[in-house]
């Protein structure tokens, strides 16, 4: 199951474990988004990360459609982007963006745990760059993220008696859809502050979060050696790190990566994969 289907790396990962032969359930919000994933193999599921009623909705869903077939894997996804200097934004903007890109994954997680226990499967988070290193007017983005890898490293451990792998994915200089969001944020609530001229605040921030005319000159070289490296740092009962400097610019070749963590065998699977 992918969560955040509709668009982005959601819908390229979900597209490509369909083509893969898998049986693949992708979440969406809006009823419009159902029909171009029903149409290239994936179930769409209606889902809302921050409704509880909706997950336990999908969740039996999901239940049923599977019957007593297993269910391999769940791709926490979903997210929404945010950026503003901390000393301004809004409070309630940064509990919703807490909300989707942390809270969400756990509520999902939860939701859905006991099947995974059950088939001995495997937890893959979309995390970011971002979960590493926090740049000015991304604060509130990178603190969802950082979250996210915390609550991905403990989980890890403590699912690791049940036979569940938790692995965590920090995309780096990808084009998606979510970028363009942050460019198009109204910046006006900035006028008159020390921020107003500030050009990054957001449009110039869509280039540091990965989305630079120069992240646009990159190619998907380099994926197929980081999975080598993936499967290598596999043997190591320890976290690894994978990275790589190419910037990629389609979210399709990210969509091969997640192959990995649901196919690799030999060991545990790399706990971190950084594709830069």
């Amino acid at each position: 199951m992918v969560t955040g289907a509709s668009t982005g790396f959601g819908a390229a990962i979900a597209r490509h474990l369909a083509e893969r032969g898998f049986r693949v359930f992708g979440t969406v919000r809006r009823a419009e988004d159902e029909v171009a994933l029903a149409r290239d193999g994936v179930t769409p599921v209606r889902m809302d990360v921050t409704d509880t009623a909706s997950i336990m909705r999908a969740r039996g869903e999901v239940e049923r459609a599977l019957g007593t077939a297993p269910l391999m894997a769940l791709v926490n996804n979903a997210g929404i982007p945010a950026a503003g200097p901390l000393e301004l934004f809004p409070l309630d903007e940064l509990r919703q963006i807490l909300e989707v890109n942390l809270i969400g994954a756990v509520a999902v997680t939860q939701a859905f745990l006991a099947l995974l226990k059950a088939s001995r499967g495997r937890i893959v988070n979309i995390s970011s760059v971002a979960g590493r290193g926090a740049l000015p007017f991304l604060g509130p983005y990178a603190a969802s993220k950082f979250g996210l890898e915390a609550i991905s490293d403990s989980l890890r451990r403590e699912l690791l008696p049940f036979g569940v792998r938790v692995i965590v994915i920090e995309p780096g200089s990808f084009k998606t859809a979510i970028w363009s969001k942050v460019e198009a944020m109204d910046r006006r609530r900035y006028a008159g502050t020390p921020y107003e001229g500030a050009r990054a605040i957001p449009a110039g921030v869509a280039a540091r979060g990965g989305a630079s005319a120069a992240a646009r000159q990159g190619g998907p070289g380099g994926v197929a050696s980081a999975q080598r490296a993936a499967t290598a740092a596999a043997r190591d009962r320890h976290p690894a790190r994978v990275a790589r400097s190419d910037s990629l610019v389609d979210p399709r070749p990210l969509a091969r990566l997640v192959d990995l963590p649901l196919s690799v065998a030999g060991g545990a699977p790399p706990a971190v994969l950084t594709i830069l």
